[in-house]
């Protein structure tokens, strides 16, 4: 299996390892973000929270999935394709049509696309990024010998 940094590095973790705990990390969020979405107000949670607290998860989810396609990346470059996804889909909520904005009323739709452009999801959406960032290397960075990534 292919390691990341060098071969022979002790505590270097496999490609396909390092995908299938990013994709784990991936549905923990989402179990995360669907609880607060479906639980948030039950709980007393303040709109705020529980409106752009499921964007931030929803772009951390977004981090980790790129990351589980694409183990290669540096943390740096999964963020930058995270960023341009989350913006790209929220420009997206722009577009209208009856077919599309039929499928945002469903739920899938909501969770998805979203159903009202907002600039503030974009700053959710960054925090977001950064929180899976972090998250990534809290999880990876012992696993990867010193000199062997790129500074992210």
């Amino acid at each position: 299996m292919a390691k990341e940094g060098s071969t022979g590095d002790q505590g270097a973790i496999d490609l396909r390892t390092k995908s299938l705990l990013s994709l784990a990390i991936a549905l923990i969020i989402i179990v995360c973000g669907l609880a607060l979405r479906r639980y948030g107000f039950q709980i007393g949670l303040p709109a705020f929270i529980v409106k752009y607290g499921g964007s931030l998860l929803w772009a951390t989810m977004v981090f980790f999935l790129v990351s589980a396609t694409l183990p290669r990346l540096d943390r740096r470059d999964a963020a930058l394709i995270a960023a341009a996804v989350a913006i790209l889909v929220e420009l997206f909520r722009l577009v209208h049509t009856p077919w599309l904005d039929s499928f945002r009323l469903t739920t899938a739709g909501a969770l998805l696309l979203g159903r009202i452009f907002s600039p503030w999801n974009m700053v959710a959406y960054g925090i977001g990024i950064l929180l899976g960032v972090a998250l990534d290397w809290l999880t990876f960075a012992k696993f990867v010998p010193r000199g062997t990534q790129s500074a992210s």
